[in-house]
């Protein structure tokens, strides 16, 4: 009978060992993503989000719902991705995955799942944009990159590549995943919300990738 593993208790080498997945770092965004400026408009919610996170955070602990509900949904819908070409899922089961070679199944829960709705072949197949796993503020953001990998891994056998993004709330990671042989992911440098120029550029990514994939 096959063993079933929670992807929730996977180590990074337990990814890399199962999926072969190879690892590249990228020192700029701009290898990858055309980085625009922000409108006034853009900024003073941006300004927001980050007051609001400060006051969060002052008064202590901040949990995995509150970091999705009050400033990744807020970011993402600034960025773009509440539109009617997106569809946009939560606590998402991900697709049955078998490991043959270990007579093992894997299952687990995207947080949040961004998928273009043009681009699909069937309704079985969506495109997906952008992958979320989110953490709470005493989770270092990077715990969740086993998840977030094993969870885009199946996405790679229909589209090329899939943007992953894992934070803890103060700190935004993202992870560009390619198809290959081996899969390769991307680990791009470290945002902080906290922080202006940070922020700023954190905003501008999300734009980008949301942009990316030319939705109207």
């Amino acid at each position: 009978m096959p063993t079933t593993l929670d992807a929730r208790n996977f180590r990074l080498k337990d990814v890399q060992r199962i999926f072969k997945f190879e690892q590249q770092l990228i020192d700029s965004f701009t290898f990858l993503l055309r980085l625009e400026n922000l409108t006034e408009f853009e900024q003073q919610e941006l300004q927001q989000i980050r007051n609001l996170f400060s006051e969060y955070y002052s008064d202590g602990k901040i949990s995995e719902g509150q970091i999705k509900f009050l400033f990744i949904a807020p970011l993402m819908k600034l960025a773009g991705f509440y539109h009617p070409s997106i569809k946009i899922t939560l606590e998402e089961n991900i697709a049955d995955i078998s490991i043959e070679d270990e007579d093992t199944n894997i299952k687990g829960r995207m947080d949040i799942l961004a998928i273009n709705k043009t681009q699909d072949t069937t309704l079985y197949t969506p495109f997906w944009i952008l992958v979320v796993e989110a953490k709470n503020i005493s989770v270092n953001a990077l715990e969740g990159l086993p998840q977030l990998l094993t969870y885009t891994y199946k996405s790679l056998e229909k589209q090329q590549s899939v943007w992953g993004l894992t934070t803890n709330g103060m700190d935004y990671q993202f992870v560009y995943i390619q198809r290959g042989s081996p899969p390769i992911y991307q680990l791009l440098p470290k945002l902080d919300i906290t922080r202006p120029d940070s922020s700023t550029e954190l905003l501008q990514v999300l734009k980008a990738i949301r942009y990316q994939y030319s939705i109207e």
